[in-house]
């Protein structure tokens, strides 16, 4: 009985250090889920019949199936990255819920606080949460037309001034913001990677209060920052769904909601 009762509490330590070694290799262990909120704090912002209440370049948009789709084919070429936006007005503190799906040659992403451009048509400069089709980058917050990534998947950071206004391109390298400060690392950029489904339908959850940002990809928190940049930081802006620039894709949008705080 001894010897069975020392095999079976060797077997428990083992596994107990087996489970931690795991956790030091990039097991999630630190995310941070968000917190639940009734269905009812919500409001939809797509009808899923039509693109009421949106605008976009009509040779890329369209609804199928009760769903915004936006695709590329490939006799039809676009110049610059364009973007399906929302017509409800500028958004401060919010959370946005939905659910996506991209090919695997997809590029896409979700504005926000962003500015509309004049030219190109339907562009937008300002936060992403970006998407991918092969999640090499999808949850990450990459800001498109200014600073890029401010945060990788899997990171916590704090976002520093660097720069005058008007020297933007000075201050990054390797498509990354120079003020890009680590706080913390919430879990391993692989690990996190293989929560999101590839080409199936995924759900995002942005949670925007202040100046921190998070993104959420099916119920995990995959990037988390704090804007300190008091050049750069935008407090409210518009909200719209992004076609990059590049191969034949196709990304698809559905149960849009909103909560504004």
């Amino acid at each position: 009985m001894k010897n069975r009762f020392r095999l079976v509490l060797t077997g428990l330590v083992c596994l107990g250090a087996v489970l931690l070694s795991c956790q030091k290799k990039g097991e999630v262990s630190k995310t941070e889920r968000p917190e639940t909120s009734s269905s009812a704090d919500f409001e939809a912002i797509f009808d899923g019949k039509t693109l009421a209440g949106w605008k976009g370049d009509p040779s890329v948009w369209r609804v199928e199936d009760g769903s915004i789709v936006g695709e590329l084919v490939r006799d039809k070429q676009i110049q610059s990255n364009t973007f399906l936006i929302w017509e409800g007005g500028e958004l401060g503190d919010f959370e946005l819920k939905a659910a996506f799906k991209i090919t695997d040659s997809g590029n896409s992403g979700i504005n926000y606080r962003s500015e509309m451009l004049q030219e190109p048509a339907f562009a937008m400069r300002g936060y992403q949460a970006d998407i991918d089709g092969k999640n090499t980058y999808t949850g990450q917050n990459y800001e498109e037309r200014k600073r890029t990534t401010l945060a990788y998947r899997g990171q916590k950071t704090e976002i520093q001034s660097q720069n005058p206004p008007g020297q933007i391109g000075d201050y990054v390298e390797r498509n990354a913001w120079k003020g890009l400060l680590l706080k913390e690392e919430i879990g391993n950029r692989d690990a996190l990677k293989a929560l999101i489904k590839h080409e199936d339908w995924n759900e995002i959850h942005l949670v925007v209060k202040g100046n921190r940002l998070q993104h959420f990809v099916n119920g995990t928190l995959m990037s988390d920052v704090t804007d300190m940049d008091a050049v750069n930081y935008v407090a409210k802006g518009h909200l719209g769904f992004q076609v990059h620039v590049g191969p034949p894709m196709k990304v698809q949008y559905r149960n849009i909601y909103l909560k504004r705080l």
